[in-house]
């Protein structure tokens, strides 16, 4: 595997960035690409920065944070990641979290990190454990919310 990057969307790959679909049977998993395009665009308020993920030149997935207010506070975290179903099974999830991991953590004010998954997504619960995130039991929706404490210096 080669070096994974994240990006910046643009007016030159978001079309690319649209057209990347999961498996048939993780559709209830996770929004399209264009439905989280749009979310950055037009809720500013949750501060939401879609990031596409390249293994060199070859875009392969997608993931997307933000800086919302929730529950009466502001909170870092991850609302979207997914890899085109061509290329599941060669760690890019694992890389793209990592790297998303970091550049949230690296936020001054960032002191844990946020994401939630489908509970029947046992391959998202599985990385997101082996990452460091904690099941505390927490529900938002349908779908389980887990925290990863950031530890900083």
């Amino acid at each position: 595997m080669a070096t994974v990057t994240l990006k910046s969307i643009t007016s030159e790959n978001w079309r690319q960035c649209s057209k990347l679909e999961v498996a048939d049977d993780q559709r209830s998993w996770v929004a399209p690409n264009v439905t989280s395009l749009a979310e950055s665009a037009f809720e500013p308020e949750a501060k939401l920065v879609p990031l596409a993920v390249y293994d060199g030149d070859t875009m392969v997935g997608f993931v997307m944070c933000g800086h919302p207010h929730y529950q009466g506070r502001d909170v870092w975290a991850i609302f979207r990641l997914m890899v085109d179903k061509d290329q599941q099974g060669n760690g890019y999830g694992r890389a793209a979290m990592e790297q998303v991991i970091q550049i949230i953590a690296d936020q001054p004010d960032c002191t844990e990190i946020y994401i939630s998954y489908q509970p029947e997504n046992v391959i998202a619960e599985k990385l997101y454990e082996s990452m460091g995130f904690l099941d505390e039991g927490q529900m938002i929706g349908d779908e389980v919310l887990v925290r990863l404490p950031v530890r900083k210096g």
